[in-house]
């Protein structure tokens, strides 16, 4: 039997300073790598990795697109956003305000892409920090249902739960492919 390996645009938004080339790099490095000081993002950067699926012996390589959060950024990248496979839009806990932007940036993904519902996650980072928590974790797991994504919290910082949202990208398209093959095949 032939394994599947198959090939991921994963666009990670959200505000600046919220940690999304933090985690991207501590993914990338499997946690061995945590940089203390980040020079911001200016343009669209992009990190691959493989990533397993648990028991079926196949993997899927994310293509992960780190964006620049800061608006005058913005425009230099906006036309690479057009055919996302799947999003990691990320928001600090902290930040009340990194939170409800998180609903413009899904707005702006969707003006962008053809198709209605592009599956992601959600991710509160820096719970490293929650003695200064803004937003609690049921609100943000309210957000993330309304618009169809799973939710994660991480800490970058303490390398915690960091690969949890990546292996949940990785399944949810997985499990999108295998359906679409099923729908393809029942039509022949």
């Amino acid at each position: 039997m032939i394994k599947l390996r198959s090939i991921l645009f994963c666009m990670f938004i959200g505000d600046s300073s919220v940690g999304k080339s933090a985690l991207i790099q501590l993914f990338r490095s499997n946690g061995s790598h945590f940089l203390k000081n980040y020079t911001m993002t200016t343009s669209m950067d992009v990190v691959m990795k493989t990533v397993l699926i648990p028991d079926t012996g196949d993997s899927v390589e994310l293509f992960l697109c780190d964006t620049p959060g800061k608006a005058m950024f913005y425009d230099m990248t906006e036309m690479l956003w057009d055919q996302p496979g799947v999003l990691c839009v990320v928001f600090d806990i902290t930040n009340e305000i990194s939170f409800s932007n998180c609903i413009k940036w899904l707005q702006k993904v969707k003006t962008k892409t053809s198709t209605p519902h592009v599956p992601g996650v959600l991710v509160g980072n820096k719970t490293d920090l929650s003695a200064c928590r803004t937003v609690t974790k049921t609100e943000a797991q309210e957000l993330a249902m309304k618009h169809g994504l799973e939710y994660f919290e991480t800490s970058v910082k303490e390398l915690e739960n960091f690969e949890q949202p990546f292996q949940a990208l990785a399944k949810a398209f997985y499990h999108m492919y295998h359906e679409r093959v099923e729908n393809f095949k029942s039509l022949v």
